[in-house]
């Protein structure tokens, strides 16, 4: 990435693992502290009197704002395709937060086709929270380069398949603001190609390191099936670009025969958010994010925690490193330009592991970088992202998508 990039990047994370591994920690103090005097203030605040009953507010017509996408990723190439990103409320009691869903359709000059459905309802009273994905990627290539934090760019092997991908939670809220309830999530994995051979220019060839993984991992057909529990607090004032508030996730998923999963494992999520305007007069948004995966059991390879792509550690290629294990952290500041445009800087730390403890053993990965936000819907916020991120080996990457990484 250049002298100037490298100075950059010590500059803001240094060259110390163990510093590193600190500052990491540091921030998911600041971050954790920062969300308990939230709530502590909550509590204790003097209250506020009631004010008068106001007009019933008329009903806001929803918002569908179809447009052609033209985008390039590390992970796809160059991409086209067509958006449409429905926003509307249910009832007419403004304090419900607004619902919003997100229908893609794209094709990469890499031969990726992917049509994606996302939704996040929050029904009349915000009584349900009803989050889901669904997706279905054909013919999808991806660059595998093995399991662990130490691999390395010249093992890159090319994998292709189908998979479908079904998500869905329902959640009842049990006091404002937070939510309980079930989570279910399908992968239906197809027609898996291996290639087996490396990158070009490698002093020698050999298969891909996937082949090295147990048999059953890369099968043809495969069906990988969980069920679990989901607790969330959401505080954020608007979950399509958020200014203030919290979000705090604790899921498990478990993956068994009895609900027809081919493998057998554990899933336990951690994410935890906080957001804030730096002064009470400040238009700049600080934004935090503390994000842990971990697993137990015989994971099959799609199914392992992933750094890099257009979320976490943006820069490195999505699933450059992977494994059952993994932590997070990362940090931007959001401020606007001019006109329907904001910029926004941030960096990242995270590391995979096998087990938990491995994830102190390695130096840490980490990226950072610059954007740009283009408020497509300013009523409601929805911004379009055009983002890029370096990382510590010359890896970068050049992300668009649609609302913020978190």
């Amino acid at each position: 990435m250049g002298r100037a990039g490298n100075r950059i990047f010590y500059c803001l994370f240094g060259n110390n693992p163990t510093a590193l591994f600190s500052r990491m920690r540091l921030l998911y103090l600041l971050l954790l502290g920062s969300f308990l005097a939230t709530r502590a203030y909550g509590q204790t605040a003097a209250p506020v009197a009631e004010a008068p009953a106001a007009e019933p507010a008329k009903a806001e017509k929803p918002s569908f704002l179809p447009f052609p996408i033209v985008f390039s990723q590390p992970e796809t190439g160059i991409g086209y395709g067509l958006a449409v990103l429905p926003v509307w409320r249910f009832g007419q009691d403004t304090t419900v937060r607004k619902s919003n869903a997100r229908l893609l359709a794209w094709r990469t000059q890499n031969n990726q086709s992917l049509v994606q459905l996302n939704h996040n309802v929050f029904t009349a009273g915000e009584r349900f929270l009803v989050a889901g994905e669904l997706s279905y990627y054909y013919k999808f290539p991806i660059n595998y380069y093995g399991f662990g934090p130490n691999t390395s760019r010249a093992d890159k092997s090319v994998i292709e398949y189908k998979v479908l991908v079904y998500n869905q939670r329902v959640l009842r809220q049990v006091r404002r603001n937070l939510f309980a309830g079930l989570q279910y999530r399908l992968t239906n994995l197809r027609d898996v190609h291996v290639n087996q051979d490396i990158a070009e220019g490698t002093p020698t060839e050999r298969p891909s390191l996937l082949l090295q993984r147990p048999e059953r991992e890369y099968r043809q057909n495969s069906l990988v099936s969980g069920l679990g529990p989901t607790l969330l607090y959401d505080g954020r004032d608007n979950i399509l670009s958020t200014f203030r508030g919290n979000y705090l996730e604790l899921s498990a998923l478990f993956n068994g025969a009895a609900l027809g999963s081919d493998y057998r494992f554990s899933r336990f999520l951690l994410d935890a958010r906080h957001f804030q305007p730096l002064s009470k007069t400040s238009k700049t948004i600080l934004a935090t994010q503390l994000l842990g995966q971990f697993q137990s059991g015989p994971v099959p390879f799609r199914e392992l925690a992933n750094l890099g792509g257009d979320k976490v550690l943006r820069g490195y290629y999505d699933g450059r490193y992977r494994d059952r294990q993994l932590l997070a952290v990362q940090a931007e500041l959001r401020r606007p330009l001019f006109w329907r445009f904001n910029g926004v800087v941030f960096g990242s730390l995270g590391q995979v592991g096998n087990t938990v403890a491995e994830l102190t053993q390695n130096e840490l990965k980490a990226t950072g970088g610059a954007g740009l936000r283009f408020k497509y819907n300013r009523r409601d916020r929805l911004n379009i992202r055009f983002d890029y991120g370096f990382g510590r080996d010359g890896s970068s990457g050049f992300y668009f998508s649609i609302g913020e990484a978190f």
